[in-house]
């Protein structure tokens, strides 16, 4: 429930309102997602939804050059430094049931890879995940 300028509450789906998982998803896709190097000052791809995930796909395109090139899926920005991550070889991907509202990518090498993230949204919105919730996704507390 929110409270709207009136004072009286206004009925909204939440995290825990089941029909909201049951219900087709609405499209969400990135695709040619430039998916930045690894390295000592490496700065992941932070990619946010809308609104609350039913599910995600994350699909390493590969490189644009001839090398093979691995990529990092963590949940939270210090996944990456905490092995708190999925790595997603070349052309491979992942799926999973989560209800997300952000993501992060980085390569495992010096090259960038490429990236496409598909998502099926939810009709609740992004701010229902607290940062506080959100924030340790992957990482360990």
């Amino acid at each position: 429930m929110a409270n709207d300028f009136n004072g009286t509450f206004k009925y909204t789906a939440g995290l825990n309102h089941v029909g909201s998982y049951q219900a087709s998803a609405r499209p969400f896709v990135r695709n040619d997602l430039t998916v930045p190097v690894s390295g000592a000052k490496a700065t992941s791809l932070e990619v946010s939804f809308p609104a609350v995930s039913k599910f995600v796909t994350v699909r390493n395109d590969g490189a644009d050059a001839a090398s093979t090139v691995t990529m990092k899926l963590a949940f939270a920005e210090g996944g990456m430094d905490n092995n708190n991550f999925i790595t997603i070889a070349e052309s491979a991907s992942f799926s999973a049931d989560f209800r997300i509202t952000r993501l992060y990518l980085m390569s495992t090498t010096a090259t960038a890879a490429k990236a496409t993230v598909t998502a099926g949204l939810t009709n609740i919105n992004a701010s229902h995940l607290t940062s506080s919730w959100e924030g340790k996704q992957g990482v360990d507390s």
